[in-house]
């Protein structure tokens, strides 16, 4: 159990910041080769994928589960990034990354991310 003055909204130490940004490119890096590999491999488009899963309804209620995670990822991000003085046209990159890899855009986000003034 956490000490009494220990709160679970600390901010990050410098060194926990690397490790969670390398943690962040880690992942994204092994998942880019895997989606690359399986897009090369793949016998139909990503359009022709996505649409053949929206086509069940048990398919499309995970897709449409991930893309309201992929919004509140994006919201996190704009409001991530304008705490850190940054602008939300600053964001676009990784909205549009979202939009279309989901996990790739915010995992990008993370790694890359300006430290706070």
């Amino acid at each position: 159990m956490a000490d009494s003055n220990t709160t679970l909204a600390q901010p990050l130490t410098r060194e926990n910041r690397m490790r969670v940004n390398y943690l962040a490119l880690t992942v994204l890096i092994i998942f880019a080769l895997y989606t690359g590999w399986t897009m090369t491999i793949a016998q139909q488009s990503l359009v022709a994928f996505g649409l053949q899963l929206l086509a069940r309804p048990d398919t499309a209620q995970v897709v449409i589960d991930l893309y309201l995670m992929a919004a509140l990822a994006c919201i996190w991000m704009v409001n991530d990034s304008r705490s850190r003085g940054g602008s939300w046209l600053g964001v676009v990159p990784y909205l549009l990354i979202t939009a279309v890899f989901v996990s790739a855009g915010p995992l990008l986000y993370i790694a890359l991310r300006k430290r706070r003034p």
